[in-house]
């Protein structure tokens, strides 16, 4: 379960350090240089009030609950990899990656001040988080917005120095653009001071993008950098952009903060809950939505009680003077950066809240990626414009699941990848805590000595491993078949999937933008050669259908049948590494829905013809050269017809070494008998479910879950006799 929070959840510990300067990635032997710069948040100048620059989860992770075995290797389900010595914080501030947004109002003491006492404090907070995180410690209580107060009131003080670039925790090399209050550095030379940063950071590490992380009018700086420097690899991170300024209810503001006296202004109602934010979410109370009459009143509470020292605090730090400049500043900003998109080559991910009271979000999320080449968005229907002062956001996993991590101008989906952290898991398996409920699935391996045994004792412990077996109904085997592998042994399985699931015009046609990035987080790959050659090499457990999408979108009456190539495809890779095949069935589909439409009957409705051109161009073909049924590969969404769920049943055939015949298997003729070895195991495990399940007493819900209702939801449901 999450921790509650108001900050942005960007990890603390282990998962942070892949980002942050001088800090281990994923491959400790070549750790990349990769620097957050987090530009201010604009109109919602009281943000700094509650979190002067960045808003991060100062908490650890909690305890990794379990171990993952992407190969041979048993690693923290926490990091990637151990991570090397700690290097020193260089000497300059640095321009880049990852995370969070300061306010545009916020105020900080001197330098002196911050890199003083604030920081020997920082120091000790940071000495017990890498204590913690070094013996696994758990997870530390949330703040609330009246602790962010309480820490910043040193740092938010007036004084007459210029904008410039502060880490507030020392255990990561975070860099946030900091400009005092009572600053009136005009929006272009902040462009100029980010830029300078840019430009010094990439010359020392030319072969590693910059992440440029703005909220509101600090997205409007990470744009206009972009656009100045297209010749710079970066990617931008842009949290409810202030490019909407023209359209937005702000326009009137400033008029009328001009006749409200000081230090009224704080007090206007729609100006207080527009700077707040979502308070409920922004408690330390809240986890992730799903709150009890009991703790919604609670945490109304809590919120009504941080609202006196917030207002008390904004009037000491916020005076008009100052919230008028940055109105006018936020006008400036937009119509700048509004002139310029066209420049912009930069990748780009926006974030956009559905519940922003200050800007049409939405709205600007879909004008932006229409104009910017290389744009996607992540929407957030329940949160306001502090998106990163809200809870239960975790910057991280978005990034990951938006395919936005890389440590170099091409993502490698395999060296690049982060495992998923404990949180990421759970969530995962409560995503597919219903299907499972209602599959039940039954697992059986099969022994070196051929017995079949139930459960996963077949499974070998160490990669290279490739399960290759048959692809169901919109692949519904996968959540049972991942999550089952993870309760039971601890294993993570990499699928090699269909490049439209990393194609971003195939975004654009999904209900959700982020339908995805389970799949991505949990660590799918598309489709390629040279990521399966990626993938043996760090000996990961390989998940392969060569069936592909023909056989995930088959035609009425064609479940359980087979679309494979004619010839070997994986066979003579798999002998290179030395790696174990095991070949495996599942059946099921036809125990849970009916398909009612297929490809064949859609292509008969009226301008059906313009929705297939849409998905099919947009989808990276596969197979286009083969012939027959197998070069079919016409992408389309089923018409099903639910069912009374029965259950899946899964059968991994006996192992299938190839260790130490990589000689004998370059032969053509021996690569072609072992493929069609692999194909006749996977019939017969078809077969032999499909024989077995007509005996099994459980096979329909309603005697499981009586059965369960007896003996207990832990108690696993029995099956049929072997």
């Amino acid at each position: 379960m999450q921790s509650s929070s108001p900050m942005s959840d960007l990890r603390s510990s282990t998962l942070l350090k892949p980002l942050s300067l001088s800090l281990s990635m994923a491959a400790p032997q070549n750790p990349p240089r990769l620097t957050p710069l987090l530009l201010p948040c604009a109109a919602a100048a009281a943000a700094a009030a509650a979190a002067p620059a960045l808003r991060l989860r100062l908490s650890p992770p909690p305890h990794p609950h379990r171990r993952l075995r992407p190969g041979g290797a048993t690693v923290s389900a926490a990091t990637s990899a151990d991570p090397p010595p700690r290097r020193p914080r260089p000497p300059t501030p640095a321009a880049a990656a990852a995370a969070a947004a300061a306010a545009v109002g916020s105020e900080s003491s001197t330098v002196n001040r911050v890199h003083g006492g604030e920081r020997r404090r920082r120091r000790r907070r940071g000495a017990d988080l890498r204590r913690d995180d070094e013996e696994g410690g758990a997870e530390a209580a949330p703040l609330g917005v009246r602790d962010y107060i309480e820490r910043s009131r040193d740092l938010v003080r007036p004084d007459d120095a210029p904008p410039r670039w502060f880490s507030p925790l020392e255990i990561f090399d975070i860099w946030c653009l900091h400009i005092p209050v009572m600053d009136r550095t005009p929006f272009e030379d902040l462009i100029e001071y980010v830029e300078r940063t840019v430009k010094s950071e990439k010359l020392k590490s030319p072969e590693k993008p910059i992440y440029l992380v703005g909220e509101s009018i600090g997205a409007c700086l990470a744009l206009a950098v972009a656009a100045r420097n297209p010749e710079i690899d970066l990617i931008l991170i842009l949290a409810n952009p202030a490019t909407s300024f023209p359209n937005s209810q702000l326009q009137s503001l400033s008029a009328f903060l001009d006749a409200v006296p000081e230090p009224l202004h704080v007090t206007i109602p729609y100006f207080f809950s527009l700077l707040g934010g979502n308070s409920m979410r922004m408690t330390s109370a809240y986890v992730g939505g799903d709150l009890s009459l009991e703790e919604a009143i609670r945490t109304f509470s809590e919120s009504l009680n941080d609202a006196l020292p917030f207002l008390s605090f904004l009037v000491e730090v916020l005076p008009k003077e100052s919230l008028l400049w940055k109105l006018r500043m936020l006008r400036l900003a937009s119509s700048f950066v509004n002139s310029r998109l066209h420049a912009v080559k930069a990748e780009t991910l926006i974030l956009a809240s559905g519940r922003d009271e200050l800007l049409p979000s939405r709205e600007e999320a879909e004008r932006l990626s229409g104009t910017l080449p290389n744009c996607r968005i992540r929407h957030f229907k329940d949160n306001g414009h502090t998106i990163f002062l809200e809870g239960g956001i975790d910057f991280v996993t978005i990034i990951k699941g938006a395919g936005y991590y890389r440590r170099s101008r091409q993502i490698n989906y395999v060296s690049d990848y982060l495992l998923p952290t404990p949180n990421e898991l759970q969530k995962v398996i409560e995503e597919y805590r219903l299907i499972n409920f209602a599959s039940s699935p039954v697992m059986l391996s099969t022994l070196e000595d051929g017995k079949i045994v139930k459960g996963l004792e077949g499974i070998p412990n160490k990669g290279p491993t490739i399960l290759v077996g048959y692809h169901m109904l919109l692949g519904l085997e996968l959540g049972p078949l991942a999550t089952t592998f993870l309760n039971e042994r601890g294993i993570l399985l990499r699928g090699i999937a269909h490049p439209f699931m990393f194609n971003r015009t195939s975004e654009k046609l999904m209900p959700d933008s982020a339908s995805f990035d389970r799949y991505r987080i949990m660590g799918a790959v598309p489709v390629s050669a040279t990521n399966l050659y990626r993938l043996l090499s760090q000996k990961c457990f390989v998940l392969l259908y060569p069936g592909g999408a023909r056989e995930a979108l088959h035609r009425k009456g064609e479940q359980y049948k087979l679309f494979w190539p004619k010839q070997s495809e994986f066979v003579r890779m798999a002998s290179s590494f030395g790696a174990t095949i095991i070949p495996f069935g599942v059946i099921g589909e036809d125990d849970i829905c009916e398909l009612l439409l297929d490809y064949d009957d859609l292509v008969k409705v009226p301008f059906y013809d313009i929705l297939d051109k849409r998905i099919n161009e947009a989808a990276v073909r596969v197979r286009a050269d083969f012939n027959g049924e197998v070069g079919n590969q016409d992408l389309y969404a089923p018409g099903l017809l639910p069912k009374i769920p029965g259950r899946f049943y899964f059968l991994f055939g006996k192992p299938i070494e190839t260790r130490g015949r990589k000689q004998e298997l370059r032969d053509k003729a021996k690569a072609q008998e072992l493929y069609m070895d692999v194909k006749c195991e996977v019939e017969r495990c078809l077969a032999y479910l499909q024989e077995k399940r007509e005996k099994d007493p459980y096979r329909n819900i309603f005697p499981r879950t009586l059965f369960q209702l007896i003996n207990g939801f832990n108690v696993e449901v029995p099956t049929f006799d072997l």
